[in-house]
């Protein structure tokens, strides 16, 4: 019979139900968390992987809020940065989504993994917004719908990767957070469903028109993922994008600037603000590393367009701990 899980609040530091040697394991994810923010966390994944094969398998419990548990396995190496209290996953998103708790949206979390943002948008701190959480891997999407289960069911888990058009392709990789359609299939992979964005109006689970937060966290199909989604770009949509820092092309912003009407936005770190993208070269100042990525903000409603700028006024800001 499978251990209660470790739970651990991030509103207060305490961790209950962990015996000293897991407890020192944690202490020692979170001071690696702590100096690996300097470079990025850099190496901190595998350092923490490595860790956790010292541990008994088991899950932890993070309550990121008072109604919000997003569950994991212990010592995860890409989630055990949460156990560091001062660690902000994705802040410029945070900012916008609290920026945005009184707005009536639909969050389309797609590869969505275990289901971090749709834990946290359809909780109370940032709105109890409808989630739709799409993720096509069978070793991710129990972790997603047990995630959905702990919170009350308030968030509804789909499994299907995100493309063009239907249709079906083969899912590869070896972390759970890097699974992806994209390129060459590795051996060992899987068969999984393909659906456009456009295809949720098709199918009756989304209307063709209303306020729509897209989060595409597709490894390398964000560029497809917006072509099946024409139809809600032509709401009242943003599309939040994982620009890769890796990438000296710039392709998914490049493809927004170039080949869109819509408008590209991202979070300048050396200003502190938000600032359109007419050129793509100034990301050549803003990827400054290489093994992360950085969210590029792509829409055409004017009514998204001002509440992103809006997070550049002091008021915004002090939404992040209200």
């Amino acid at each position: 019979m499978a251990q209660p899980p470790i739970v651990f609040d991030r509103v207060t530091g305490t961790m209950t139900g962990a015996n000293p040697w897991e407890r020192s394991i944690g202490l020692a994810l979170t001071a690696g968390s702590k100096v690996g923010a300097l470079i990025g966390h850099r190496g901190y994944n595998g350092a923490a992987n490595t860790l956790k094969t010292l541990l008994p398998e088991r899950d932890i419990n993070v309550m990121l809020s008072s109604d919000a548990a997003f569950s994991f396995p212990y010592g995860d190496g890409y989630w055990s940065k949460l156990l560091n209290r001062t660690f902000l996953y994705e802040e410029e998103l945070e900012l916008l989504l609290l920026d945005s708790r009184d707005i009536d949206y639909t969050l389309l979390d797609c590869g969505a993994n275990y289901g971090y943002w749709s834990v946290m948008v359809s909780s109370k701190r940032f709105g109890s917004h409808r989630v739709i959480a799409i993720e096509p891997s069978s070793l991710n999407f129990p972790r997603l719908a047990h995630n959905a289960k702990i919170n009350g069911d308030r968030f509804e888990p789909v499994k299907a990767a995100i493309g063009s058009a239907r249709g079906t392709a083969r899912l590869s990789g070896t972390k759970h957070e890097q699974f992806s359609i994209a390129g060459a299939p590795e051996a060992g992979g899987e068969e999984v469903e393909v659906i456009a964005l456009d295809n949720l109006i098709d199918d009756g689970k989304i209307a063709a028109t209303g306020k729509y937060l897209i989060k595409l966290d597709v490894e390398g199909v964000e560029i497809e993922a917006m072509k099946g989604g024409q139809r809600l770009s032509q709401t009242d949509t943003v599309f939040v994008c994982e620009e890769h820092g890796n990438d000296p092309t710039h392709a998914v912003t490049r493809y927004i600037v170039e080949q869109t009407p819509m408008k590209a936005i991202i979070h300048d770190p050396v200003a502190d603000r938000f600032v359109p993208v007419d050129d793509v070269a100034i990301l050549d100042r803003i990827k400054t590393m290489s093994h992360i990525g950085y969210n590029v903000f792509g829409t055409s409603s004017a009514f998204w367009k001002t509440r992103i700028y809006g997070l550049n006024s002091g008021a915004a800001r002090r939404a992040m701990t209200s």
